[in-house]
């Protein structure tokens, strides 16, 4: 009897420091997520498009696995690239903030997201164009 007391405490034991070494998504890894964000400026109707560029100095979040918060925050840079460093393995959500053409008049933001998987260490993954509307 003591003994398979024994060989269960062993096992639970075992998986509780099995499990305690698994790292959940975020910071702390050897990965790269990277990506752009491309504007499109319409009338204040949302009829006409009237530019398109990469954005400057726009706000992109990440979320870190099934958090309900985001966790990390970058500014794009002059050409519309953002990155997000130092990532382990994981599932992402990477997101920016774009006007509702369905809200209007009332000016109303919601997120673009797009979800990342990393598969791997050392990894530069790329989120493609995240496009907002202004």
């Amino acid at each position: 009897m003591r003994i398979i007391s024994g060989l269960a405490l062993s096992s639970l034991l075992f998986m509780f420091l099995f499990n305690a070494c698994k790292k959940d998504e975020g910071l702390g890894g050897t990965s790269t997520i990277t990506g752009k964000v491309l504007v499109r400026q319409y009338n204040a109707n949302f009829t006409v498009k009237t530019e398109q560029y990469y954005a400057a100095d726009e706000d992109v979040f990440i979320i870190y696995g099934d958090e309900d918060v985001y966790g990390d925050k970058v500014t794009t840079n002059y050409d519309g690239t953002f990155q997000f460093e130092y990532l382990r393995e994981g599932n992402y959500k990477v997101f920016a903030y774009s006007e509702d053409s369905a809200a209007y008049p009332t000016q109303h933001e919601i997120p673009v997201i797009k979800n990342i998987k990393i598969d791997g260490k050392n990894k530069t993954v790329s989120a493609g164009t995240i496009v907002i509307l202004k």
